[in-house]
């Protein structure tokens, strides 16, 4: 009783297709999931910054209240900016009316990406 042994020296065209249906199923689900954290991830920085600008806003408020000489005056949302050092508003747009002195008006930030809902608000606290 001879019992020949064959040896599989390859892969078969089945087992190769079933793979590259496999991966196929993994990047169609996988590659919009990506998209919507690039969206979620403009949308946390749009809000870390408007978290920025608020802090900054009223700190120069607190500061001009007491020492009118010191600070940055603050007549409209787009001033805020000004208080940030200078680059960490590259890619963002600050909007809003003007705020009067002693006043406060509602501000956005808004990642500069067409197409996307990436505002964040923040509140402006003018002082001249």
């Amino acid at each position: 009783m001879d019992k020949k042994r064959t040896h599989q020296m390859g892969f078969t065209l089945i087992e190769l297709i079933i793979v590259i249906v496999i991966i196929a199923i993994l990047a169609a689900v996988a590659i919009p999931k990506y998209l919507d954290l690039q969206n979620d991830a403009k949308k946390a920085a749009s809000q870390g910054l408007a978290g920025a600008l608020g802090s900054a806003s009223a700190a120069n408020y607190a500061i001009r209240s007491g020492l009118p000489t010191k600070g940055t005056a603050v007549t409209s949302c787009g001033d805020v900016g000004n208080l940030l050092q200078t680059g960490s508003m590259d890619g963002f747009t600050i909007t809003g009316g003007s705020i009067g002195a002693g006043n406060t008006a509602s501000c956005s930030v808004d990642h500069n990406v067409p197409g996307t809902n990436t505002s964040a608000a923040f509140t402006g606290h003018g002082i001249n």
